[in-house]
Order: C-alpha cells, then sequence, then structure tokens
C-alpha cells in the first residue's frame, strides 16, 4: 500500500508540474504580449506543439524515470493536444476572430475525438466531452450576442444535450465505450437536461407534458441498476435525480397553488421525502450480499468466490459510499428545507397577521430553541444543523426586516446559546460566523442614519476586528477548555478576515490605505513566525493563509499582468517537476520505486505511432490553413473603413478583446430583414459614403451586378443584427478602456468571395 501512495504521489507531482507549465503557457498568450509579432507567435505556437508531442515520443522510448515514463509519454500527449487548441486560440487572437465561439471548440475537438479513438484513454474522452458540449452550447448560445428562441426551440436545444448524453450513457454502461468517468458524467447530464425540459416556468406549453418521459428514465433506471445489472453508485444517482425532480415540482405547485393546504401537503411531501431516503439507502446497503436463504456452497469453492466477488464490489463499494453518504445528506438537507419553508408558510397564511417579520423572528426562534434544547443522541445531526441554518437564515431576515434593535439583541443571545450547545469544530465555527453577522446586523440598525452608507460600512467592518481581536485574547485566560480553543481558532480567523477586509478601504484619512496594508503585513508576517516559533499548528496556518491571500490580491492579481503571471507560474512548474524527478529517482535507487505499481500501463505513442502521427500531421494542417487563409486575405483582400462602437469584456483562453458592434451591423434600410429570416446566410453590399467610411447599401440579390465602388460581405442575421465575423479585436491586457475610447472606426479586409478580416483600428 505505501509503494502504491507513493507512486501515485509522484504522478501526481509530474501532472502537477506539466499542469502548471501548460497554464503559464496559456497566460503567456493570453497576455497579447506587444514584445512578439504574428509570425513569431504562430511559429512559438507550433513549435509548443511539436515540443509536447516529441517529448511523449521521447519518453515512450527512454527508461529516464523509472516506473513512469509510460505515463509520462501519455500525459505529454494529452498535453499536445491542450496545447493545439491554445494555438487555435492563439490564431484567433492574432487574427480577431472566433473569441469563444463554438468554432474554436469544435475544432479542437477533432484530434482530441480522433486521440480518444486511438488511445481509448479516459482523459481524451473527457476532454472531448467537454470540448463538444462547449461548442454546442455556444452555438446555440454564443457569449457575443444576446439569443431569443420559442419555447419549441429552447425545448429542441435542451432535447439535443438529453439525446447526445443518453446515447453515451449507453455506449458506456453497456461497454461499447469504457470510461466511468464518462459513464457517470453522461448520466449526470442526461438528467440535468430532462429536469430542464419539464421546467414549466419555462416551458409553460411543454413541461407537463415533459414530466412523463422524465418519471420513464427515472422508474427505468431504478429497474436496470436493481435487476439488471446492479450498479450502487448509478442507482444513487439515479435517486438524487428523483428526488431534484421531486423538489422542482413541488416548487412548481408551491408557486401555483400557494394556500393553508397545500404547505400541508408540503410537510406529508417532506415525511415522505425522509422516509424514503432512510428506507432507500438501508436497501442500497442489504443490495448485492448473500442471500441467507440460499443454498450451502461447495468448500472447495468458497474461498475462490469470495475472492472473486471481492475484487469484483470493493472498487464499486469504495466509489459508491462516499456518493450514497453525500446524497443521503443532500436529500436531508432539501427536505429539511421545503419542510421549513412549508411551515412558515403554513404559520404566515393561517395567523394572517400584519408583520410578517414578526411570525418569521418567532418560528426562528422556536426551532433554535428546539434544536439547543433537543440532546444531540436524540436527533441526526445533519437534520439539526439543517434547522438550525434555516432558523439562523429566516432570523436574520427577520430582524433585517424589523425596525426593532431589541429583537434583533433578542436574537442575537439566541444565537450565542446556539453556539455555546453547538458540537464540533465545524458546527461551533459556523455557529460562530453567524453571531458574527448578528452583531453586524444590530450594529447597522444603531449606526445607519449616519452620513452616508460607506461610513457605517467601514465602521461595522472596523468595529467586528476588534471585537474578534480582544475575544481572541480572552480566549488565552485560563482556565483552558475545548470551547475556549474552538473561540481561539475562530476569534482568530475573523480577525485576520476583517482586518484583510479594511485594507481595501480608500483612504479615511490621509494616507490610511498605506498605513493599514502595512500595518497588516507586519502583524500578520509576526504571527507566524511566532506562531510557527511557538508550535501553536492551527494558528500558525490560519496566519499563513491570511499572509498568502493578502500577498495575493495585493502583489499578484492588482500588480502583475497575465505576462509575469505566466513566468511564475512556468518557474513553479519547473520547480514542481525537478523535485518529483528527484524523488523518483532516490526511490528508484533505495528500491523503493513502484516499478510494477501498475503494471498494465503502456505507452500510446510506442502502440500506435502512425496513425497519432496522422492526427498530428492533421492538427499542424489545420493551423498552417488558418494562417495561410488569413494571411492571404490580409495581403490581397480589399481594404475597407467602417464605423463602430466596442465594448470591452474578456476572453477564456485569448485574453483581453473588445467586441465590436458596427453600423453596418444593423440591416439595411432599403430591404429591411423579416423576422421569419431568422438565423439565415446573407449578403450586404457595402458602398463609401463622402468621407470614404462604407455604409450598408442594400442586401446582395443573385445575379446582381455591383458598381465598380461596390462590394459585397458575408453576414449572418441573427434575429436582431448582423454579424460578419469581424466582431473580436484582441488587445493587451488592461488596455480595454483606452481602446473603448479612443477607436471609432475599423479598417477590415473584404476577399473577392465576400468574407472579411478585421485588420486594425483607428480614432480617425
Amino acid at each position: 500500500m505505501n509503494s502504491m501512495l507513493r507512486f501515485n504521489a509522484i504522478r501526481t507531482g509530474y501532472l502537477l508540474g506539466i499542469s502548471l507549465i501548460l497554464a503559464a503557457i496559456i497566460y503567456f498568450f493570453a497576455s497579447n504580449w506587444g514584445g512578439l509579432d504574428r509570425t513569431v507567435k504562430i511559429v512559438l505556437a507550433v513549435a509548443l506543439i511539436v515540443l509536447f508531442y516529441g517529448l511523449s515520443f521521447v519518453f515512450a522510448r527512454i527508461r529516464a524515470v523509472p516506473g513512469q515514463q509510460a505515463f509520462l509519454s501519455n500525459i505529454f500527449l494529452l498535453a499536445g493536444c491542450v496545447a493545439f487548441g491554445v494555438s487555435i486560440a492563439l490564431l484567433g487572437q492574432i487574427y480577431n476572430s472566433h473569441a469563444d465561439s463554438y468554432v474554436l471548440f469544435v475544432i479542437w475537438s477533432v484530434p482530441a475525438l480522433l486521440l480518444s479513438a486511438i488511445t481509448r484513454y479516459n482523459p481524451f474522452y473527457m476532454l472531448s466531452y467537454v470540448l463538444i458540449h462547449l461548442g454546442v452550447w455556444l452555438y446555440f448560445y454564443p457569449t457575443m450576442q444576446s439569443t431569443t428562441y420559442t419555447q419549441l426551440e429552447s425545448l429542441s436545444i435542451a432535447g439535443l444535450f438529453a439525446v447526445v448524453n443518453l446515447v453515451l450513457f449507453l455506449l458506456t454502461f453497456l461497454h461499447r465505450i469504457r470510461s466511468a468517468p464518462l459513464l457517470y458524467m453522461s448520466f449526470t447530464v442526461l438528467h440535468i437536461a430532462m429536469l430542464a425540459m419539464t421546467n414549466s416556468f419555462a416551458f409553460d406549453g411543454y413541461g407537463l407534458i415533459m414530466n412523463i418521459p422524465h418519471i420513464a428514465v427515472i422508474a427505468l433506471g431504478f429497474y436496470i441498476f436493481i435487476k439488471v445489472r446492479l450498479n450502487k453508485t448509478l442507482l444513487t444517482l439515479n435517486a438524487l435525480a428523483l428526488s431534484a425532480f421531486a423538489v422542482f415540482k413541488f416548487i412548481e405547485l408551491a408557486e401555483a397553488y400557494s394556500s393553508s393546504l397545500f404547505f400541508v401537503f408540503g410537510l406529508i411531501f417532506v415525511a415522505l421525502l425522509l422516509t424514503g431516503n432512510v428506507w432507500f439507502f438501508r436497501y442500497l446497503n442489504r443490495l448485492g450480499k448473500p442471500s441467507p436463504e440460499a443454498g450451502e456452497i461447495p468448500n472447495e469453492n468458497k474461498e475462490e468466490i469470495a475472492k472473486s466477488d471481492a475484487q469484483t464490489t470493493v472498487s464499486e463499494d469504495r466509489s459508491s459510499e462516499w456518493i450514497s453518504k453525500t446524497v443521503s445528506r443532500v436529500i436531508k438537507v432539501v427536505g429539511v428545507l421545503i419542510g421549513s419553508i412549508s411551515l412558515i408558510g403554513l404559520i404566515m397564511i393561517s395567523t394572517n397577521v400584519n408583520h410578517t417579520e414578526y411570525v418569521l423572528l418567532s418560528v426562528s426562534l422556536l426551532l433554535m430553541i428546539t434544536m439547543i434544547a433537543i440532546p444531540e443522541s436524540k436527533l441526526d445531526s445533519v437534520v439539526r444543523y439543517t434547522l438550525l441554518t434555516i432558523s439562523y437564515i429566516t432570523g436574520l431576515a427577520a430582524i433585517v426586516w424589523s425596525d426593532q434593535t431589541l429583537l434583533s439583541v433578542l436574537f442575537l443571545v439566541v444565537s450565542i446559546a446556539g453556539w455555546l450547545r453547538s458540537k464540533g469544530k465545524r458546527q461551533r465555527f459556523f455557529a460562530y460566523t453567524f453571531v458574527n453577522l448578528n452583531i453586524a446586523t444590530v450594529l447597522f440598525k444603531q449606526y445607519q442614519e449616519w452620513d452616508g452608507w460607506n461610513w457605517t460600512y467601514k465602521f461595522i467592518i472596523f468595529t467586528l476586528f476588534v471585537l474578534n481581536a480582544v475575544l481572541y485574547g480572552i480566549s488565552h485566560f485560563k482556565p483552558k477548555t475545548e470551547l475556549k480553543g474552538h473561540l481561539r481558532d475562530s476569534s482568530l480567523f475573523f480577525s485576520l478576515l476583517f482586518l484583510l477586509w479594511t485594507t481595501f478601504f480608500e483612504d479615511v484619512i490621509p494616507h490610511s490605505y498605506m498605513s493599514i496594508n502595512i500595518f497588516y503585513f507586519v502583524i500578520v508576517t509576526w504571527m507566524v513566525f511566532t506562531f510557527i516559533r511557538h508550535k501553536q499548528k492551527s494558528e500558525a496556518i490560519t496566519s499563513i493563509i491570511f499572509w498568502f491571500i493578502f500577498i495575493g490580491f495585493k502583489y499578484y492579481d492588482l500588480l502583475w499582468t497575465l505576462l509575469y503571471k505566466s513566468f511564475t507560474l512556468a518557474l513553479l512548474g519547473i520547480i514542481v517537476l525537478g523535485i518529483t524527478w528527484w524523488f523518483d529517482r532516490r526511490m528508484a535507487h533505495s528500491g523503493k520505486a513502484a516499478f510494477d505499481a501498475d503494471h498494465r500501463s503502456f505507452s500510446f505513442m510506442r502502440l500506435s505511432p502512425l496513425l497519432i502521427a496522422i492526427v498530428i500531421v492533421l492538427q499542424l494542417g489545420i493551423i498552417g490553413y488558418q494562417t495561410a487563409r488569413s494571411e492571404t486575405l490580409l495581403a490581397t483582400g480589399a481594404s475597407v473603413k467602417l464605423k463602430l462602437a466596442p465594448i470591452d469584456p474578456r476572453s477564456l483562453l485569448q485574453g483581453d478583446y473588445v467586441a465590436l458592434n458596427y453600423d453596418i451591423s444593423t440591416p439595411p434600410s432599403k430591404n429591411p430583414l423579416q423576422e421569419d429570416w431568422n438565423r439565415g446566410k446573407v449578403k450586404v453590399v457595402l458602398t463609401p459614403d463622402r468621407q470614404g467610411v462604407y455604409i450598408a447599401d442594400r442586401l446582395y440579390q443573385d445575379g446582381e451586378k455591383l458598381a465598380p465602388h461596390e462590394l459585397v460581405l458575408n453576414g449572418q442575421w441573427n434575429g436582431s443584427r448582423i454579424l460578419y465575423g469581424i466582431e473580436n479585436y484582441f488587445i493587451p491586457e488592461g488596455t480595454g478602456r483606452t481602446v473603448e475610447q479612443n477607436a471609432h472606426y475599423a479598417y477590415i479586409r473584404v476577399s473577392r468571395n465576400g468574407d472579411a478580416l478585421l485588420e486594425r483600428l483607428t480614432e480617425s
């Protein structure tokens, strides 16, 4: 077991190092560094792909890292595919095209799918799955434009996701594709898509009908996973899907039929849900166990059968155990939440009082006192702390709603009692958090009349810092108890949290911002060394975490650019790889390396070099084709000046860019597009005005002749405007505001067939 742990730890180290270097490369390109022209960037992108695939080939042939060379070869093969996606994104950055568009992910998914078929490697399966889903999603819901669909169209889109995931699930469940992550992912997304299709709020004409197929799929799942092929993990996920469906339908009914009788049914529903939860997981625990009524097994076969059964079920039991516990707790939390809402709704409707906040506060206080009074052994801990959480949230809402400071103080006193009665570190920390929120609410009510919210807010944060710092000092008084130990840890956490919060305040008095930041850095640094010297482990960890958070916010995020982040991540990746390699070699020399821990590990580059080489050539060919096509258009296309109005978002992979909206994006007035032309291809005739700026004159009709000064531009009508594929312009990080203020025109290149490429932005 220790040998396997070392083996996996070394693999994790290699994977982390390679991931850091990949992240560094993505940051480097996303920074849109002005020091590189587009030729150098393209060469670097191609070199990056070749480097990773070359490393995959090298590690498939050498034994520089005994026991890990096959693993590293496969990881570098995966990194090569990721590098291809980064390179495609880089081409979009260079030529100002497809920022976060479906085109990027569809092109990227092609080699990922081919490598999945060749290697049957789980990471390639999951990469392909994510890329295809992103591509399909962005095709229907692009980030660059708002889209409107009819209910039937939206339902069809959700249905497409459901069908795709159903097919993938069947392929993996029937072992046509062997991938456990893909099995569970497709099953989960299938039910999410089907649940979305039953949404009566969004699909009031179809949601009710769609309940039938979803119920049928859930029922069929129970039958298959129990009777046909026992799978406890899928059975648990199916139970979670049923619970989610039931809760969602309850919410829909509550919105439509809120009444005293409905809330009574809500309480009955909760009782059934929690009872079913207990029954189901008891039944699940009995599944797969030998029946006592079964015939006696011959002695000579008992050992062999037992060993086989153990090997078959141990993996599934381990994987399903944590899922079962998580699902059970989620169902309990949801059930208690619905029950509380039903109870509060029933009380409010029955009492019919004018001051609803008093009813809410009374219910929350009653719940809190009841949960505090009932002994720990008499009530399930998940139910107890869910009810306490509901009472805390409801009470906070009530005292914020109410104008009575006395009620806020009363609720604070009961909250403190709840903290004193809590058991366990997490429960006490959670209760302590609500005590701080209660104190903040009381202070807000007391000082909300001050001159401006800004002063009140700063005063509350500073007061909470001082209060927690004082409590931290009190926690060191003797005698030392478990409760004081918890108070020490929690008060230190919140005092540092609120002190960190104050470091973001603007100057209250001259130079106060700088003074508070210096004070924070000095005091927390002193605490780190003091706690370490006195071996106060929990306090040292807390202070170290806040020290790094401060450094991260003030230095890494606020002062550093993406380029510096890239260098930092690359350095960290190299360090991690170096340390991992050193440990790997040390264990190899000491005889502790797990050379045979995974004897089935093999390099895909070694097994299928020809097929993989074809995929690599295909990737390089795609990059070469896109580069040649774009360069040809830049060199030979007609130069056109357009008027624009930019905005400033950020791309997921490609850095900062401005999204451009042209005057020609509006349909020509001579023959406006009709509503039923939804998302159709169009050709727009451009003509220059007196200032040389091209405007949209009319829609091009097949066969018509153009004047010498006119040209045709291909576009796509999306129902509100025309898109030409030149709506993205990538810029250096942090310059979006300047571009937005100064850029008023764009120069584009238009080919003879009407395709366009954005060249530059200008002020005039």
